[in-house]
């Protein structure tokens, strides 16, 4: 592990969205950055991943790091340079798109492909550690299946078609999707001794099976099942794979790859580089599959190395319960992290009038340095799990809040129209809530003056502070978008398309209009680059204080009313902002 300090981010207000969240492409978000009403409110923006070409995932499976030129030019990059906004990307380490250039010549070339080693053959990774099943692949050992981290029901794995026939396995971690396309007359009639009006007949059986979800492997072809074999195997030849392929880091052509990439990303104007995904990198038998040591320190580091020569600043993403102390670890090492506590905390604090938690949380962010990014909504869901507690090596190390406390938030933002995303163990059971999905508005109520009240906490709270477009403009959950998303549509509620007028409206808002002016304070006053103290208080108050030689800014919060003021210092004279 390398312990030498790692750059340090400017903290300024990073904005967080789509290329296309507003309008049709990041143009149309330049344009609303470029009204007046945004100036000096933002320094930073997080640009998600559909900047490059992906397919699935909203672009978090990556086909290659290019631009996407459907919704991003150079042009939109030269203009947020203007105004001085840096940029933050992510490098998806754990996984590229069945569609990426690697995976797509292993599927043309198979055993000789240059990439044969790129991504994880599955049966051959658990050879002589498990059993071949009827269905040829490998089930591992009790021993080792019982360790694994599950993302999703069922083994992580996508069969795919070789140029030999065969179909093999792969490790796929995350989502795939697997799609059946229609069959006609003159792809059955390739099967020997078939009619035209047979073929007819099977082609119809087939197409009905397709629309209605059913398995080809189900039908009952009556005269023709003796050619069943050979339909399946048409119907096969005509699917089309989705999936976010997890990489081989033990191949020197994945480092190849990341080298390239991150000189990339830095031509674009990166500075800030998210590394998602990256505690599933490192696979060894014997080991779970998630945050192996010394596994992944060792690819931390290496991946770090990368990214000095290309002057970018990392950022790990980790979700892990507060009590296995993975945010520490990683922090010890210099490194920023993402605060995924706030969230919850910040609904918690706010539907039980307390400051207990969320003050215990603060004074460890500061008693231990740690640099981090915090949030309430984003690109993703709520999280919940890493408030939790974890027995580790026999010893429970507690939470920031009790179980009863993070099931309560669960069912408040449920019953406010959330949706529930859900971890599994490897027989399909689920073992544990992950994360709940809304709009950070829509969870708090859809009480403009909790929402407010929750930016305000969260401006003053230590860290970068991370702003979700949606979040900003009071949006509310999507359930039509969500109910369209299928498996993946839990996400859709949060990621709602703002148009021109929409802007402009919202811009008439006192609940946008005064929460750009809480993030322009935070994003220019120099109080924010000194030193935080949390004063004593009632437990339903909160009174955080920013200091920096002669300049302060304050913050007196009621968390009953949810009323507060903002005391700082501008040019000399003290101003005062009461909500």
């Amino acid at each position: 592990m390398n312990s030498e300090n790692k750059n340090t981010i400017s903290n300024g207000v990073m904005l967080n969205a789509y290329p296309d969240s507003i309008g049709h492409n990041l143009s149309d978000t330049v344009k609303m950055l470029q009204n007046e009403a945004f100036k000096d409110v933002f320094s930073l923006f997080y640009v998600l991943p559909t900047f490059f070409n992906s397919d699935l995932d909203r672009g978090f499976s990556v086909i290659d790091y290019n631009l996407n030129e459907e919704l991003v030019s150079k042009d939109d990059l030269k203009a947020l340079g203007n105004l001085n906004i840096e940029l933050k990307f992510d490098i998806v380490l754990n996984h590229l798109s069945v569609n990426s250039p690697q995976f797509k010549d292993l599927l043309k070339n198979g055993e000789n492909s240059k990439f044969k080693e790129f991504f994880i053959n599955w049966n051959t990774f658990w050879q002589g550690n498990g059993k071949l099943n009827e269905k040829g692949i490998v089930i591992p050992e009790d021993q080792f299946l019982n360790k694994l981290f599950m993302r999703k029901s069922g083994l992580p794995i996508l069969k795919v078609p070789f140029p030999d026939g065969t179909e093999k396995p792969y490790w796929n971690t995350f989502y795939q999707e697997i799609n059946y396309h229609k069959v006609t007359i003159e792809d059955v009639l390739i099967i020997e001794g078939v009619t035209k009006n047979e073929a007819k007949i099977i082609s119809e059986k087939v197409n009905i099976a397709i629309e209605n979800n059913l398995k080809i492997e189900d039908i009952d072809f009556e005269n023709f099942n003796k050619l069943k074999g050979e339909i399946i195997q048409i119907v096969h030849k005509k699917r089309t794979f989705l999936g976010q392929m997890d990489v081989n880091a033990k191949s020197e052509l994945v480092w190849e790859f990341y080298e390239e990439t991150l000189a990339k990303v830095k031509s674009f104007g990166c500075k800030i580089l998210r590394l998602d995904a990256f505690a599933y990198l490192h696979k060894e038998v014997g080991q779970t599959n998630f945050f192996n040591k010394p596994g992944t320190w060792n690819y931390l580091d290496r991946i770090n190395k990368i990214a000095k020569k290309n002057d970018l600043i990392l950022l790990p993403e980790i979700h892990a319960e507060y009590g296995v102390n993975l945010h520490d670890e990683v922090a010890k090492e210099g490194y920023q992290i993402y605060d995924f506590f706030l969230p919850g905390l910040m609904i918690h604090t706010l539907e039980t009038a307390s400051n207990k938690a969320i003050i215990t949380w603060a004074k460890e962010i500061i008693e231990k340095g740690y640099k981090t990014v915090n949030m309430l909504g984003c690109h993703d869901g709520i999280p919940v799990l890493d408030l939790k507690g974890k027995e580790v090596n026999g010893i429970y190390n507690k939470g920031l809040l009790e179980d009863s406390e993070i099931e309560s938030i669960m069912e408040t933002v449920i019953n406010r129209g959330g949706r529930v995303k859900n971890l599994y163990d490897p027989s399909g059971k689920k073992i544990s809530y992950y994360q709940v999905n809304a709009t950070f508005f829509s969870a708090l109520g859809e009480n403009e003056n909790k929402l407010l009240l929750a930016r305000a906490i969260q401006l003053f709270m230590p860290g970068i502070p991370q702003v979700w477009y949606l979040d900003l403009f009071a949006g509310k959950n999507n359930y039509e978008a969500a109910n369209k998303g299928g498996s993946g549509g839990h996400k859709e509620i949060n990621r709602t398309t703002l148009t021109e007028n929409d802007i402009e409206q919202g811009l008439k808002k006192d609940v946008v209009k005064n929460q750009l002016q809480l993030m322009r304070l935070r994003n220019t006053s120099n109080a924010f680059l000194g030193t935080l103290k949390i004063e004593n208080s009632n437990e339903n108050e909160l009174h955080i204080i920013w200091k920096n030689n002669n300049e302060f800014a304050e913050l007196k919060a009621n968390l009953t009313s949810y009323s507060f003021t903002v005391t700082f210092s501008e040019n000399e004279n003290i101003k005062n902002m009461s909500f």
